[in-house]
């Protein structure tokens, strides 16, 4: 299929990109990297009266590092991000993730912030997001604002941007002390969307466990340190809890099968991480 007709815009500045978010009163569509974007156009999923182009804006791509936090601007592509000197010692989750967003063709194009815009359960992106207390932070003609990230997705491909806004950047806190981290997942091909995904972020005492591609957003939950039969019980507990549903590539029962052996495999992972 081909696009509906649409008006394209390609923003010199982010106040441009802004200025034409809020005349359209949300008939329009930001491009970054279009991975998402435009095979929702071509199969009029998405019918924006104007698409706004912000990948030529200066400094959308530059990376900003302080005080323990990533921030990805909204025109940083996913494979740059992957090559980032240091990723895998600051932002171990992030560097274990990236490998599996989507092949290296999209990567060179796909933005990190597209990602979570799409907000796909799916996305290995909006889990890492979630998993280690990252913010998101909105931008429009009414000024600024951030939301945590567990509060940002708010349904199947839904957040809680407004209508006139669009995501400027993300806030990756750094890794923890003493802290193991580990991400898995389970695909029919490695590059296609996880049927789930893990990510584990394990400590002396607790354990962090975030779910994606189960529920319509990912899910989290922190548990003391478990193990055998204890940990066995708090993962089936977890797999009953996720609204888990059929659909073209695994049953309801897979994907509980799945939270169950991911969740330990990457939770022993991030333990030994963690030794």
């Amino acid at each position: 299929m081909k696009p509906a007709l649409f008006d394209y815009v390609r923003a010199d500045s982010l106040d441009e990109a802004l200025d034409v978010l809020a005349a359209e009163q949300g008939d329009a569509r930001v491009l970054a990297g279009g991975q998402s974007l435009l095979p929702m156009l071509s199969m009029r999923l998405a019918r924006p009266r104007v698409v706004v182009d912000i990948g030529r804006i200066p400094g959308l791509d530059v990376i900003e590092a302080a005080k323990d936090v990533l921030v990805v601007p909204a025109g940083l592509r996913q494979a740059t991000l992957l090559v980032h000197p240091g990723l895998e010692r600051s932002h171990p989750l992030l560097a274990a993730a990236l490998p599996w967003v989507g092949h290296a063709q999209t990567r060179a194009r796909g933005t990190v912030c597209g990602s979570v815009a799409h907000a796909d359960p799916s996305g290995e992106l909006p889990l890492c997001l979630v998993a280690l207390g990252g913010s998101v932070r909105l931008a429009s003609k009414r000024g600024r604002r951030s939301v945590d990230a567990r509060e940002f997705f708010t349904g199947l491909m839904s957040t809680d941007r407004r209508e006139d806004e669009m995501i400027e950047a993300l806030a990756f806190p750094g890794a923890k002390r003493e802290a193991g981290y580990a991400f898995r997942e389970f695909g029919r091909r490695h590059g296609d969307f996880a049927i789930v995904s893990v990510a584990a972020i394990v400590t002396a005492v607790a354990i962090e466990i975030s779910v994606g591609g189960v529920n319509d957003v990912p899910a989290r939950r922190v548990w003391p340190r478990l193990d055998g039969s204890a940990l066995d019980d708090a993962l089936n507990t977890l797999a009953w809890e996720l609204d888990a549903r059929d659909d073209i590539h695994a049953d309801q029962r897979l994907r509980r099968d799945l939270v169950r052996s991911l969740g330990r495999s990457t939770i022993a992972e991030a333990s030994r991480c963690l030794a």
